[in-house]
């Protein structure tokens, strides 16, 4: 009988999925969802150690000009789409190589924050493979379909991150 490994019962770490991105020897976006934020990390691997070097969460947006009275929603997909393009605005001002987006151990589903940080990664001009089906659709990373509407508010944050970042 096998023994599973403490962080594969704590539903932390998929090692059969960890093993084949380090063998692929590429670097990595990682993208985490807590409670209040999402977090994203730019990670290179040598000798299965992990080095961060560029690492974003989405209460950096307060910065550009997120209002207060919206500041509960930082882990919405318009808060995951512009902290994806502010991670993509950085992966290109550093210079570094083109990486594959790590989920860890989330379900990867449709139209979901993931893919809508991932569209804000490749709208920034990175180039990581993906099929266009997965994506939003743009009322939502607007923000439309919120109780009030916050697509203003999306497009001004947004051309503050495009000119800023």
């Amino acid at each position: 009988m096998k023994t599973l490994k403490r962080r594969r019962i704590e539903n932390k770490t998929d090692y059969s999925k960890r093993l084949k991105l380090l063998k692929g020897n590429v670097p990595r976006v990682v993208f985490r969802k807590t409670n209040k934020y999402i977090i994203a990390q730019y990670v290179t691997s040598e000798k299965t150690q992990d080095n961060i070097e560029i690492g974003i969460s989405s209460k950096k947006l307060i910065n550009y000009g997120w209002p207060k009275e919206f500041e509960n929603s930082l882990k919405s997909i318009p808060a995951a789409y512009l902290t994806g393009l502010l991670m993509g605005k950085n992966i290109i001002k550093e210079k570094k190589q083109t990486p594959v987006l790590d989920l860890g151990m989330m379900r990867a589903l449709k139209k979901s924050r993931a893919y809508g940080f991932l569209k804000g990664v490749v709208d920034a001009g990175v180039k990581i493979p993906h099929d266009k089906k997965v994506f939003p659709e743009e009322s939502r990373i607007e923000g439309k379909n919120l109780k009030e509407d916050f697509s203003e508010f999306f497009k001004k944050i947004k051309s503050n991150v495009e000119k800023n970042a």
